[in-house]
């Protein structure tokens, strides 16, 4: 064993517990040269050991296996879609002793082992392998395998077993508050017509400094500063840009307000007098 923290792996034989023996079941793997710590049959109570603790077992491949100062491997005789947990579970205690007296946490770092055959796609985290205690062998990493199945842990370990570390809780987005917005800085460019709209009385306000340069806060009237480009062009006689000038938009108004009564009219020339008849030639 290569060291690190103790564990123990639960898995099934696929065989009929109320039929098949442990001792028989214990000697298929002593042929195939893949023995287990402990066979248990659960109906009968029936416990046989082939392997001492202190060696790894055979029925993980490669490496895995070797990790822990402690590895069990328990062979459950039985089926993973038939998990093994809904039996009498005979002389489980004995098994559990045995395993707390090697150092064995009973907690379940992955969480349940998943049932057969969703099983098959269960996480096999690395980072929950190595905290040790009890595992399925569908949650161990580089293992593909269904066992044990669906069981219920708290027969295995007790009803207090603590499964895995709760999640830190998060903030709910529509709990958290809202981010201040920065303030923009004042340019020439922000000063539009809701700026100069919502300016306080020049005779209350003070003058402010954008960009250094001097901004005067102008008045707030009702009626329209000047008349539109349309109504000048109208008073003057020339061509209209608009068809209506009452249309014009306000964003067309002069800086400046203009004369808005018409110009003096231009003098009619007195009709030419007739000559006399005595200068005609």
């Amino acid at each position: 064993m290569r060291g690190g923290a103790p564990r123990v792996v639960w898995f099934s034989s696929e065989s009929d517990p109320r039929v098949v023996s442990a001792r028989s079941v214990a000697a298929d793997l002593l042929k195939e040269q893949t023995p287990a710590h402990l066979v248990w049959n659960p109906c009968s109570g029936e416990i046989v050991q082939l392997v001492p603790m202190t060696r790894a077992g055979g029925l993980m491949e490669g490496s895995v296996g070797h990790e822990g100062r402690v590895c069990a491997q328990v062979l459950v005789v039985g089926h993973a879609r038939d998990p093994f947990t809904g039996t009498l579970l005979n002389r489980l205690d004995t098994i559990m002793k045995w395993l707390d007296a090697w150092g064995v946490t009973r907690r379940w770092p992955a969480g349940p082992p998943l049932p057969s055959p969703q099983s098959y796609h269960s996480r096999r985290a690395r980072r929950d392998w190595a905290r040790g205690g009890h595992f399925g062998a569908s949650q161990v990493p580089g293992l593909h395998r269904p066992d044990p199945g669906g069981i219920d842990i708290r027969r295995v370990t007790g009803p207090d077993t603590p499964v895995t570390a709760l999640p830190r809780q998060r903030p709910i987005p529509s709990q958290q508050p809202a981010r201040p917005v920065p303030a923009l800085p004042l340019t020439d460019a922000t000063l539009t017509d809701a700026t100069l709209a919502d300016a306080p009385d020049p005779a209350d306000a003070e003058p402010t400094y954008a960009n250094g340069g001097r901004l005067t806060v102008l008045p707030r009237t009702a009626a329209p500063v000047g008349p539109t480009v349309a109504s000048v062009a109208y008073s003057l006689g020339t061509d209209s840009p608009l068809d209506d000038p009452v249309d014009a938009p306000t964003s067309h108004r002069l800086s400046a307000p203009l004369a808005t009564t018409a110009p003096p009219p231009t003098p009619t020339p007195a009709p030419p007098v007739p000559e006399p008849a005595s200068m005609r030639s």
